[in-house]
């Protein structure tokens, strides 16, 4: 396997907020203003980091999901230098959820199994190289008490992420979205946190992605679609444990804290 999908069209909502940017540079407000979570810069834009631990992992063809506007992503991965990386693009017309993102991939993946990794999220090395030796689709599910300890994610914010079932044979059963106080108390521990990172199979996920209906919010999203791919399709997805941090550049208010986290490593695309 050696294609991941990177999800970018996000509207950056949060980012966008002035109340936040109290301590920015310039370079960094502006990217904020724009949105464009995946091109805030340190010393160099945090979607480099990003591919970095993806090259590292073995993947070696990018695809960039990304919206008609995003003109600035195009260019700067179009003329980027990089020995280990391929380049490529898809367009997610409009914001519609992350089963849509992955349906605008369809064309460049095709039929092979990929990794699909959000553009605002640094993911470490044993991830996705994990997903990447599986032999067939799976979910990194991070431990969410690690998360609290190891990454930059405040607790509360944790406490709102998704969490997945998983069955006594290591299988994902299902990814609770919103998980109430009663099913996070019900769960045997560790708990598991989806943080957006898959492998799948361009076999159905496809399809799945093609047939859910949109989501209370209005959008496809990606767990209901690969909950589709499951319950009708018979697909069985692994949920691998891992014990790792993950960065997440959600607000203004992380610019900092993954600024100080990310600045002693090297980028090589």
């Amino acid at each position: 396997m050696d294609t991941v999908v990177v999800m970018a069209r996000g509207l950056g909502n949060r980012m966008r907020r002035e109340d936040e940017s109290v301590g920015l540079r310039s370079d960094q407000k502006h990217a904020a203003e724009s949105g464009i979570k995946a091109l805030v810069p340190f010393d160099r834009p945090f979607l480099d980091y990003v591919l970095t631990a993806v090259a590292d992992a073995g993947y070696t063809k990018v695809c960039l999901v990304i919206g008609p506007e995003h003109e600035e992503i195009r260019t700067y991965y179009t003329n980027v230098e990089a020995e280990r990386l391929s380049f490529d693009f898809a367009i997610q017309h409009e914001p519609k959820g992350t089963a849509d993102a992955v349906l605008a991939a369809q064309d460049v993946v095709g039929d092979e199994p990929f990794l699909v990794i959000n553009s605002d999220n640094h993911y470490p090395c044993e991830a996705l190289l994990a997903l990447r030796q599986l032999d067939g689709p799976g979910l990194a599910c991070f431990d969410r008490d690690a998360l609290i300890e190891l990454s930059n994610i405040p607790a509360e914010r944790i406490a709102g992420f998704a969490v997945v079932e998983v069955d006594t044979d290591g299988f994902m059963c299902r990814v609770h979205e919103k998980p109430s106080l009663e099913q996070l108390q019900s769960m045997p521990e560790p708990v598991g946190v989806s943080m957006n990172c898959w492998r799948l199979g361009g076999d159905h996920i496809f399809d799945a992605c093609k047939a859910i209906d949109p989501s209370p919010r209005g959008e496809f999203e990606l767990p209901a679609a690969v909950q589709y791919s499951i319950d009708t399709l018979g697909a069985q997805v692994r949920a691998v444990p891992l014990r790792l941090p993950v960065l997440d550049l959600t607000s203004r208010i992380d610019i900092d804290t993954v600024g100080e986290r990310v600045k002693d490593l090297t980028v090589r695309l």
